[in-house]
């Protein structure tokens, strides 16, 4: 998890390690906080290799202006991970569907316990929200969805986890810089390498920043002139509120709400990156979930159709792409400002889930790409990954073949797409 914080430069990265969302962006299953149990040996040469690497990494450190003596306490008793390489380079077999993460996102257990923890923080929370505008609703949704409000930061040791990153592995330009970050960061606040816990992908903390963010945006939000975003529930709030802020929050706009489409609704048209006014949309005969006008506003929406065609539509604004910075996935910033909107007591999605459907499996994937490429339609790497270049080009097929061009993948048109690619065969 929902990443993960999971925030500004280290989002990307998160969602490999991270909440599982719709089939399009694929994430990992949540939350990225997994137990850390007891590491599993290395071989020897193993160790011997990743010793050899912390211990050439120091020069790297000290051109970095990290102290050799701090560097040495941190890495004294660090191991290669197992445990980490694992989940590392773990694939899932299945992404789970959007709608089974929302459930999990904002059951009601997470929503009645945020409501408590908003009244129960009345005071801190106003006083962040006038500092930053960032709104209370928001801000403890992200600690939900974040570490379940403080209970699942993470158990592994932070320079272990990102040292065995940095290592070997798909994300080492990521972890190197991280683990530089973490060593500035302790040297700055004066923790002590043992209390600096994180997940495996060295995010930490009740808002799980990463060390670079934290360098960047952390603030003491308890006025006791430290930071610590372990203990600290206003520290980690406050931090997540700048963090916001700086990404262009913008003050008393909405987030995203569930709209009705009306009948023959051009889905092409329906793309988070494709805004248009309020009015536009107003004009195009679509309405609030429950059938009246769209409320006004200065801002313009794009729309998000999580599940195609088939699953409620939503109308997203500046704000939810703010969101997305902290966690680059669209079904995370729909769980965070949903769970936002149930704590102001807003009634569950009005539209259906196609809850029968069942997410492509890799092997699937793969084909639904390379379909697509033998029929001309560009998916991008044929990697499995339906991102948005797949998505754009399921659209263009489904235009071109006048169905509905929501860009939504599934077992249908995976055997529609097998079936002409197989017959340009013959």
């Amino acid at each position: 998890m929902g990443q993960r914080a999971t925030a500004l430069g280290f989002a990307a990265f998160v969602l490999a390690a991270c909440v599982t969302t719709e089939m399009g962006d694929a994430h990992r299953a949540h939350h990225h906080h997994v137990a850390a149990p007891a590491a599993v040996p290395a071989t020897s040469a193993q160790d011997e290799a990743f010793a050899a690497f912390v211990r050439n990494f120091r020069d790297t450190a000290a051109a970095a202006g990290i102290p050799a003596a701090d560097y040495d306490l941190a890495t004294q008793n660090i191991h290669l991970n197992a445990r980490v390489e694992q989940l590392n380079r773990e694939q899932p077999e299945f992404v789970t569907p959007v709608w089974i993460y929302l459930d999990n996102m904002v059951s009601p257990e997470r929503v009645a316990h945020g409501t408590q923890l908003i009244a129960a923080n009345s005071a801190v929370l106003a006083n962040i929200e006038s500092r930053y505008g960032v709104p209370k609703e928001i801000l403890v949704a992200i600690w939900g969805a974040e570490s379940n409000y403080g209970t699942a930061m993470g158990g592994f040791n932070m320079f272990e986890a990102l040292a065995t990153l940095g290592y070997d592995g798909p994300r080492i330009e990521y972890a190197r810089k991280e683990y530089l970050a973490a060593f500035k960061m302790m040297e700055r606040e004066k923790y002590r390498p043992s209390d600096m816990t994180a997940s495996w992908a060295g995010a930490f903390g009740q808002t799980q920043f990463v060390p670079s963010s934290f360098l960047a945006h952390a603030v003491d939000g308890d006025g006791d002139g430290r930071i610590n975003l372990w203990t600290s529930s206003a520290d980690a709030l406050a931090s997540a509120a700048a963090l916001l802020a700086d990404a262009g929050w913008e003050r008393g706009n909405p987030c995203a709400y569930e709209v009705m489409l009306p009948p023959g609704f051009d889905y092409a048209t329906a793309d988070t990156e494709l805004v248009r006014p309020i009015a536009d949309w107003q004009r195009l005969g679509v309405r609030t979930a429950q059938g009246g006008d769209l409320p006004a506003s200065n801002g313009d929406a794009g729309m998000y159709l999580p599940a195609g065609a088939h699953g409620p539509a939503f109308l997203v604004f500046d704000n939810f792409k703010v969101v997305l910075k902290y966690n680059n996935a669209a079904s995370y910033a729909l769980a965070v400002c949903t769970l936002a909107d149930r704590f102001k007591g807003a009634p569950p999605f009005v539209a259906s889930w196609p809850r029968d459907e069942r997410p492509l499996a890799p092997d699937e994937r793969v084909a639904f790409q390379t379909a697509l490429k033998a029929l001309g339609f560009d998916p991008g790497s044929v990697d499995g990954v339906l991102g948005h270049a797949t998505r754009a080009a399921l659209r263009a097929y489904q235009k071109a073949r006048n169905l509905a061009a929501d860009g939504f993948p599934t077992h249908t048109l995976l055997a529609r797409l097998m079936s002409e690619a197989a017959a340009l065969k013959h």
